[in-house]
């Protein structure tokens, strides 16, 4: 039998990067793979912890879809949906819950960070923190085991999510037998973490980040804020531990790849290098940026297919979760 693998991206800002390359790119050559069936969707709920206007919210949504369709996915070779149009998933989700101890989300990474922060600001340690992003682990386990997935592609950072969807599920299954299939996640180890334009990870919270479909003027702009050492242009470059350099393995050809690396080993200067890096990343760019604004200029198009994908989604949760409230006792 062919296994599951699942994607979701929720919308709380616009797809940059470290999305396409952590998480999207590797969801996608995945689903060219005979052996496996995928399932991608907008994770809408899980951007109300963040997302608190409702035009704003509304076009991130649609942002995110249209990323999917404008890099080629095919809404009919997969199941494709909106997180919000299949309720089932939040029903299971307050299931998962009364087996998820408190003390497995204190350990979320992102609700550490917070509560990190607040210590260190000599803040309340929860100021700042929604249930919604407290408990959003548990609505991910929700996501993630309600369509029986095997694999989930994700960034290194994001690896605890599945665990966590593991544990949830094996709690379950202690409970009520066999039911819950217990997700592997799957990462890019040589791309698992992005650096932004400062360094640090790639990330909207650090507003770092290099949006995907970014028009070309302001591309260029973005990658010449790239930050590099100090090496003058001569010195031989390790291509292993430069940013301009693993992104630019990720657009270009292998023959590309392998010039680059030899003018790194040469000594090149990083201008010439951003230069270069531009060059492919617009090159690739180009077809799914007009691709990208064409959709969201036409959001009824964007909602059809997500229905469409909806009802693919609903002849899977439906009948799985009636199994699993007739096995609770309903």
């Amino acid at each position: 039998m062919r296994k599951t693998i699942l994607t979701g991206i929720k919308p709380t800002g616009q797809v940059h990067l470290g999305n396409y390359i952590g998480a999207i790119k590797p969801a996608l050559e995945l689903a060219k793979a005979d052996d496996y069936k995928a399932a991608y969707f907008v994770a809408d709920y899980h951007g109300l912890t963040k997302v608190n206007n409702a035009e704003e919210f509304r076009n991130l949504s649609y942002g995110i879809a249209a990323t999917w369709l404008a890099l080629g996915l095919d809404p009919n070779k997969v199941i494709f949906y909106r997180q919000s149009d299949v309720p089932e998933i939040f029903e299971l989700n307050w299931i998962l819950s009364c087996f998820t101890s408190k003390g497995l989300m204190n350990r979320a990474h992102a609700y550490k960070a917070i509560v990190d922060s607040n210590k260190r600001l000599d803040k309340d340690i929860d100021f700042g923190v929604n249930m919604g992003l407290f408990n959003y682990p548990i609505l991910m386990a929700a996501d993630i085991l309600m369509f029986k997935t095997d694999v989930v592609p994700v960034g290194k950072d994001q690896v605890q999510h599945v665990e966590i969807a593991r544990d949830i599920a094996e709690s379950f299954n202690n409970s009520y037998g066999e039911t819950f299939l217990l997700p592997e996640y799957k990462i890019q180890d040589d791309t698992a973490v992005l650096p932004g334009l400062d360094g640090r990870k790639m990330s909207k919270s650090y507003n770092n980040t290099i949006p995907l479909f970014e028009d070309p003027k302001k591309l260029k702009k973005l990658i010449n804020k790239i930050k590099t050492d100090s090496l003058p242009p001569e010195a031989p470059k390790n291509p292993d531990t430069s940013v301009l350099f693993m992104l630019y393995k990720e657009f270009a050809t292998f023959v590309e790849v392998e010039n680059m690396k030899e003018q790194y080993i040469k000594g090149i200067g990083w201008g010439e290098a951003k230069k270069e890096l531009f060059n492919v990343m617009n090159r690739f760019i180009e077809e799914p940026r007009e691709k990208y604004n064409e959709l969201m200029s036409s959001p009824e198009k964007i909602d059809k297919i997500l229905k469409e994908g909806a009802e693919k989604a609903r002849a899977i949760s439906v009948p799985f979760l009636k199994e699993i409230k007739s096995k609770i006792g309903f």
